[in-house]
């Protein structure tokens, strides 16, 4: 097995840290998120006892990595419907014969617009579980992705920033990203369909029970409720605190103490949870040509 990535002397092998017996192979990235899992193939239908050991080591990890996964385009949607229903993207191109699989293909002309930190359809009522990307091919140098773990983002908050954000609500829109490529008429129709979702800043991982900081740079437009819950000023200045405490919450995804990053080859696939991670596609390859697939996995409400 390939490294999985590019790590520090830090990561270490997961039997020196772990506890926890797994039926496959775990491999730590960072000492806060990423492992990599090896003695799995794909291919094959998980049963019951290694699919209930890749969950636990989703929540525990964050994100998993797999290496050497030459599956087909079948078996990604069927791994990836082991963990729960899949989306339908309403407005990102997917395969022609799996309306689940989301394809992403970047160059040739055509530069990626997913270098931002975010977590996948945080702006739906209902936001993904987590998300199943498999490399079908990368530039032999750059396209990597960064991943952050909220739930250490929101841990690490001063105790003043956490109870004052404890119940606040923001809002998540998927217009302001995705509305840029659409004609005026397709407009209209998505933003009927999709109207913005509120969400707690602060949500409850449903597995773990983990506090999670919930807003994100891509979708999260602003708070909902601010004006109930801090003392009011003056209008100007009351509306540049809201946004310079947004803005102050979406820079913890920043720091790389939170992250980990994965240099994609040919047939890695990443999974990872949505509910607390976000991440960043970095676009330093341009011209060269990089070409993705994507399952997203149903969630639920965030509480």
């Amino acid at each position: 097995m390939h490294a999985a990535v590019t790590v520090t002397a830090t990561s270490t092998a997961t039997k020196a840290t772990d506890t926890e017996a797994w039926p496959f192979s775990v491999r730590r990235a960072t000492p806060t998120i990423g492992a990599e899992i090896g003695g799995i193939d794909l291919r094959a239908a998980l049963d019951d006892a290694t699919y209930c050991a890749l969950r636990r080591a989703l929540v525990k990890f964050k994100v998993l990595f797999f290496r050497d996964q030459d599956i087909t385009p079948a078996q990604h949607v069927a791994v990836a419907r082991r963990f729960g229903e899949l989306e339908v993207h309403p407005m990102i191109g997917h395969h022609p014969h799996h309306p689940e699989l989301v394809v992403f293909g970047r160059g040739d002309g055509k530069r990626g617009r997913e270098n931002l930190y975010h977590s996948d359809v945080s702006w739906r009522e209902t936001p993904s579980m987590g998300s199943m990307l498999r490399c079908v091919e990368t530039p032999e140098v750059g396209g990597d992705t960064i991943w952050v773990n909220m739930a250490a983002a929101y841990a690490n908050l001063p105790e003043d920033v956490k109870a004052r954000i404890a119940r606040l609500q923001g809002v998540h829109d998927a217009m302001p990203t995705f509305g840029q490529a659409l004609a005026d008429d397709q407009y209209a129709i998505m933003r009927a369909k999709y109207p913005p979702a509120v969400h707690p800043v602060v949500r409850t991982h449903p597995e773990s029970g983990e506090k999670i900081l919930y807003v994100n740079e891509g979708f999260t437009t602003h708070l909902a409720n601010y004006a109930k819950e801090q003392p009011y000023r003056i209008g100007s200045d009351f509306r540049l605190a809201e946004m310079d405490l947004l803005q102050y919450l979406f820079r913890q995804a920043a720091a790389p103490e939170y992250q980990v990053r994965l240099k994609w080859q040919r047939n890695t696939i990443a999974f990872w949870d949505n509910r607390s991670t976000q991440h960043y596609a970095v676009q330093d390859y341009f011209p060269a040509v990089r070409h993705m697939m994507r399952a997203t996995v149903i969630g639920d409400r965030p509480v």
